[in-house]
């Protein structure tokens, strides 16, 4: 397959399981996805196109004036940004560790559920053998793995980036620096991404934020690069609302600081996030795991700058800003239901980003010859849980409220 097309009809009479086509209902239209249309009534097409030649339009020739482009990890997250790409008409293709996820997708279709629609839509989707068969290189990737996978994934793609292509790392942690490492500073982009989803069942993922309530922030490495990443986020548009920043290593601070503060320890205590913010004592743990990840923040050399969406912020206020952006997520980004991802790995038998976000915090601090006692025993905890020492149970809070508790006002 090469791209998709969309038209609009009044009513399709095409299956579902049709091997070209898929029908979605989109607010009461029903749209067509072929592998071979090329009228688009979801997207401006002019606006689609536009910079085309800054993300390598010299390898393209004729009619399809798209970059190429891969989404390397398509679970909950990569999945349903990838639709959305394929549903505007873009060149995707899909690379996939998880073999079940693979073949629904390719029988299938990707289907995601979002809050009042659903779309399901064809793209072409790889195992990750696959990739040293590629024979035509991408012109962007965007990485949407686990933070600790970080560099074997961008070892993987390598030998498929085009010289000038660009790696954009749709992760949680600080893996712009990792993927620099590998592919090069001028080859990387560096983003925050800020979305609620799931995924249980192979080949559908269940996304709690529609384009309205979907964030992400992106920012070059290199300088010179930046006028190319505000035509990525047109790109990235088509699933979101995105900000390109001149500081992308304080923005990616500013998530860590949310992550730490939010995703192990609502799955140390196995409950969905709201619910866990409402456990007696633990809305003071992750506050207090939130601060001590602004002291690393600000400790690294980042700068408190609003992101999510949020209006500016009192710097001189570094715990007022972890109080209001904790909010922000809970008020926003979240429902009733929302399990952070971590506590989606741990259901699933994975590890978690525990290293990546809590224990990062520990490390950066312990440099600089100060504690942070609070993710310290979050890393403890979580660690025991994933060594089978330990279940992820409410009863668990008591774990963390005691060492909150002794932490000096």
């Amino acid at each position: 397959m090469k791209g998709f097309g969309i038209s609009h009809l009044e009513r399709s009479t095409v299956p579902v399981d049709s091997p070209r086509s898929a029908t979605s209902r989109l607010d009461k239209t029903v749209v067509y996805v072929s592998t071979i249309g090329i009228t688009i009534v979801l997207s401006d097409r002019a606006k689609l196109l536009s910079g085309a030649k800054m993300l390598g339009e010299h390898r393209m020739t004729g009619a399809d004036k798209r970059p190429r482009i891969a989404f390397l990890g398509t679970g909950a997250q990569g999945a349903s940004i990838g639709a959305d790409f394929a549903l505007a008409g873009l060149d995707v293709t899909f690379i996939e560790q998880w073999p079940e996820h693979v073949e629904a997708i390719r029988r299938d279709g990707i289907t995601v559920n979002l809050p009042s629609r659903t779309i399901n839509v064809r793209v072409p989707a790889l195992h990750l053998c696959q990739v040293a068969e590629i024979k035509e290189p991408f012109d962007l990737v965007f990485l949407v793995v686990k933070a600790y996978d970080t560099k074997w994934a961008c070892q993987l793609i390598k030998p498929c980036l085009a010289p000038d292509g660009l790696v954009i790392g749709l992760q949680n942690g600080m893996t712009h620096e990792e993927i620099a490492d590998v592919v090069g500073r001028h080859r990387t982009v560096g983003a925050v991404i800020e979305i609620a989803s799931n995924m249980f069942v192979p080949g559908i993922t269940n996304r709690q934020n529609d384009h309205d309530t979907s964030w992400f922030a992106l920012g070059a490495l290199d300088p010179a690069n930046q006028d190319r990443v505000e035509h990525v986020a047109e790109l990235l548009r088509h699933s979101g609302r995105v900000e390109v920043l001149d500081d992308i290593h304080s923005a990616k601070w500013m998530k860590l600081v949310v992550n730490a503060a939010e995703l192990i320890p609502s799955a140390i205590v196995d409950l969905p996030l709201a619910d866990a913010a409402r456990h007696p004592g633990m809305l003071e743990v992750m506050r207090e795991a939130g601060y001590e990840a602004m002291q690393a923040a600000l400790a690294d050399g980042a700068q408190i700058i609003p992101i999510i969406g949020m209006s500016a912020v009192t710097t001189n206020h570094p715990e007022r800003y972890v109080d209001q952006i904790f909010e922000e997520v809970l008020k926003t980004f979240s429902q009733a239901d929302t399990l952070t991802t971590s506590l989606q790995d741990w259901r699933k038998g994975r590890r978690a980003e525990v290293q990546e976000v809590n224990g990062l915090v520990v490390d950066i601090l312990a440099r600089h010859g100060r504690k942070a006692p609070v993710n310290e025993r979050v890393v403890q905890v979580a660690l025991d849980i994933e060594k089978g020492v330990l279940l992820a149970q409410p009863d668990n809070s008591g774990l963390l409220i005691r060492t909150d508790q002794a932490v000096p006002a």
